[in-house]
Order: structure tokens, then C-alpha cells, then sequence
């Protein structure tokens, strides 16, 4: 598999240190390029301003080398037209920190199971096909992804508040159908053995369970 080095010279920091669980924006020809980051992993993903329209999303695990992010990417939605496995984002530039109150919640979080019908299915997380929720400081974004072929399979984020038992879901972007952008949802959510059970309806009105474990 092709692996190509993509050197990204995006931002100039006017500060010298920054908060390892933070989410930052910056704006450039009429694209909105979101960065959620927590003290190992980097998102970053764009849409347009205007219509909020997706564009790209990439992300995965980083070493900090003090001037530079070095990123092993484990999803990038462009893959197939670039080729990127990997990138080197320059700490230099024009990131506003957009960062909201900590919520419940905060952290990595991946899908291990669903309820059906009353039955429990659960997922093996060693398998490369993943579905992740990244919730940072207000801000979440979801991806589905395989880590081995670098399929993409889709992306939707926006912001997020928890309060008495509730997550609510404001979608600014939806790789899978813009039409969605600006919808609310609201869903139960209960902490159970250290996993996120999550209840409620989908972006297309079906009823969901979902079972979420901490990424470490």
C-alpha cells in the first residue's frame, strides 16, 4: 500500500503551549476546518461555510515532537483520490480555540454493541471495521471507518450537551446527508458498568440502543 507523507503548514500558535483536550477552528476559501484534539488523538475535518456541507475528514493517533503533530492516520475520507496514511500538521498558525464547557461523556468512545428486540449484540473491538464518537469540551464528531483498508464509511459532528440523564446533538455537518444539518436530537443516556448506553431516535426517526465503551 502506498503510504504518502502529506506535510500540512496550517497553523501559527501566538502561544507557545496549548490545552491537550481542546477543539479549535479556522476558515480559509470558504471552508470551516474543525481540529478536535485530546493528549493522544487529532481530528480534523471541513465544511464548507455557507452550506455546512461536508468535505473531508481526517484523524488518528499522534506523537508530539514539540514543533510538529506527527499523525498515524486510521481514517481519512479522501483516501482513495490521495493516498494519505499520514501527516505532519505544523503548530504554527491560525487556530481559534472554540472550546465549550466539559460535558459528561468526554473522552473517545467506541460502539461495542447494540440492542435489538431486547437481545444484546456485541462487537469485537479488536476487528479493524470501528465506529467512533470523539467528545471534546462541547464538540463531538462520530466516524465509521476500517483501519486496515482505510474505508470510510461516514462522519457527522457538531455540539453537544449533557444535563439530568440527557445527550443532546446539534449536527452542524453529515457526510451521509447534509439535509440533516441543524437537527437536534435528543437522546437517554445511563452509565452501566462503565459503558454508555445510549437510547433514543435516529437521525431518520428509528429507534436505536447503542453500547459505547472508553478508547484508551
Amino acid at each position: 500500500m502506498k503510504r504518502t507523507i502529506l506535510n500540512l503548514a496550517l497553523l501559527i500558535f501566538t502561544i507557545t503551549t496549548y490545552s491537550q483536550s481542546d477543539v479549535y477552528s479556522y476558515s480559509e476559501n470558504g471552508i470551516i476546518n474543525r481540529i478536535i484534539i485530546d493528549n493522544n488523538y487529532f481530528v480534523m475535518t471541513s465544511y464548507k461555510v455557507d452550506t455546512n456541507k461536508f468535505v473531508k475528514t481526517i484523524g488518528g493517533f499522534y506523537s508530539d515532537n514539540g514543533s510538529k503533530l506527527n499523525v498515524d492516520l486510521e481514517f481519512n475520507s479522501n483516501y482513495k483520490n490521495d493516498s494519505i496514511s499520514k501527516v505532519k500538521i505544523e503548530k504554527k498558525a491560525n487556530w481559534k480555540k472554540i472550546s465549550l464547557k466539559e460535558n459528561d461523556l468526554q473522552g473517545k468512545w467506541l460502539m461495542v454493541g447494540r440492542v435489538r428486540n431486547g437481545n444484546e449484540q456485541r462487537r469485537n473491538l479488536d476487528r479493524p471495521r470501528k465506529t467512533m464518537k470523539f467528545l471534546i469540551n462541547g464538540y463531538f464528531q462520530w466516524i465509521a471507518f476500517n483501519t486496515e483498508t482505510f474505508q470510510f464509511s461516514g462522519s457527522g459532528g457538531g455540539k453537544y450537551i449533557t444535563k439530568d440523564g440527557k445527550y443532546i446533538e446539534s449536527i452542524e455537518y453529515f457526510s451521509r446527508d447534509d439535509s440533516k444539518v441543524g437537527l437536534n436530537l435528543e437522546f437517554d443516556y445511563e452509565l452501566i458498568n462503565k459503558e454508555w448506553n445510549h437510547k433514543g431516535f435516529s437521525s431518520k426517526g428509528d429507534p436505536l440502543h447503542e453500547i459505547w465503551v472508553v478508547r484508551k
